[in-house]
């Protein structure tokens, strides 16, 4: 019994709270990436960079972008610490805010013609914030998901926070084509693309009322009280578990290489080489994302049944098909074609990233959980998300369209090596339990 917690409090997390309050905020993560890119590439150098001509404009602007990845990193360090130290309810109630009311913020940030060079100053500086926030998200909503399941059904609470992405690719998706079929250009320079930021109060509001709501976890009440927890939690991390932190970055790699390549690289690609309409591109954004949901639920429940690792590595290999297939067949240049191949890149990642949220944040302490998931995931997000989309257009350039396809397989192969080195779950618990009672 923990000193001070009644039995009927340790089950009071719902699992409607739990799945509400840890999958919010990883839609607003994805989602506002997702909106942001569009937004850089389409209006930023007019709104934001006017005197730097059209050209120079869009690349500084889609340049503003990485800014948040650069962030991403020190936010993770930055939460994880207060997540460790203070708790989890509390450090996830402040990155939603940080990152919901910054998004909002861009939103109704002035342009460069009312406030001058204040204008991009200020939009550097919001990404940053949402760097910062992103950074600490997602290991809290899924130390928030495991924290609070049973090991039996760990994978299927983790499903909530591992859907965040696919919503949020599908919502995005939505939103822009609605507004492409309703609004003019002009409309949507003017004042149009302000509306997807603004919208992301509605699920600001529904994640503060609902992580308000509930309690902290029975696993970091139970460190409180027993006075385990750490004065610099990330440098236990490196000290005692750096490999296990390392591992599970790159096994998560390939989730964000996939989702970054697929919603910036082959949106341009589809409109710049295979002359598809931007509604039908954002159409199939639609599908796509649902594709992704739906192995996102097969992979974790799946993952109750045989365990995490087979799983995930079974992802990675469907991953490392897909990645090989996909310029194959999207250089159909049909509608139809590149609606299966977008399928077939984002659907294969489901399967791994389900059971990803499960298995990574119970590889370590629970007095350093939070900064190590937190470590795990900025390294595959700067990687997959930061590096590749960047590389991917300069080895298309010289080697062509089908190189990429080789770098994403070359990540899916890095995480399967990845995730061969890392502990199933059940046995990691044991060992890391048995360890930490000498640290």
């Amino acid at each position: 019994m923990i000193k001070g917690v009644p039995p009927e409090d340790v089950g009071r997390n719902s699992m409607k709270k739990v799945a509400a309050a840890s999958m919010t905020g990883t839609v607003i993560e994805f989602y506002e990436f997702l909106i942001y890119g569009t937004a850089a590439a389409l209006v930023f150098a007019k709104v934001f960079f006017p005197e730097l001509g059209q050209a120079t404009g869009t690349a500084l602007a889609i340049a503003t972008q990485g800014v948040a990845f650069v962030a991403r990193p020190l936010g993770s360090m930055i939460f994880g610490h207060f997540g460790d130290r203070l708790g989890r309810k509390k450090t996830l109630v402040a990155t939603l805010l940080l990152m919901g009311c910054s998004t909002v913020a861009i939103g109704l940030l002035p342009t460069a013609s009312s406030v001058g060079i204040w204008a991009p100053i200020t939009l550097v500086a919001l990404r940053v914030a949402q760097g910062l926030a992103i950074g600490g998200e997602w290991a809290g909503a899924a130390l928030l998901a495991a924290e609070n399941s049973p090991p039996s059904s760990r994978g299927m609470y983790a499903i909530f926070p591992q859907l965040g992405p696919s919503i949020a690719f599908a919502l995005a998706s939505s939103t822009y084509l609605i507004i492409a079929l309703t609004m003019s250009a002009e409309s949507f320079i003017s004042w149009g693309w302000r509306i997807p930021f603004l919208l992301s109060t509605i699920l600001i509001v529904i994640g503060f009322v609902v992580r308000s709501s509930i309690e902290e976890s029975l696993d970091f009440r139970r460190t409180v009280e027993r006075k385990q927890t750490l004065r610099v939690p990330i440098v236990e991390v490196l000290r005692k578990q750096g490999k296990e932190a390392i591992l599970g970055g790159l096994a998560i790699l390939p989730t964000f290489a996939f989702f970054y390549v697929g919603a910036s690289n082959l949106t341009s690609y589809a409109t710049r080489v295979l002359g598809l309409s931007k509604t039908t591109i954002l159409a199939i954004g639609v599908v796509s994302g649902c594709s992704w949901a739906i192995t996102t639920v097969v992979g974790s429940l799946w993952s109750d049944r045989v365990g995490r690792k087979p799983v995930i590595f079974f992802g990675g290999a469907v991953s490392f098909v897909a990645a090989l297939l996909l310029f194959p067949i999207i250089n159909q240049a049909t509608p139809l074609f590149f609606l299966l191949g977008m399928v077939l890149l984002l659907g294969s990642i489901g399967f791994a990233y389900g059971p990803m949220g499960a298995m990574l944040p119970m590889l370590f302490v629970t007095k350093y959980r939070y900064s190590a998931a937190g470590f795990s995931y900025s390294v595959g997000g700067v990687l997959g998300g930061g590096v590749v989309p960047l590389v991917a257009p300069q080895i298309e350039r010289i080697y062509g369209s089908y190189s990429i396809g080789l770098l994403l397989a070359a990540t899916a192969l890095l995480s399967c090596l990845a995730i061969i080195g890392l502990q199933e779950e059940s046995e990691g618990e044991s060992s890391i339990l048995l360890r930490s009672d000498s640290f």
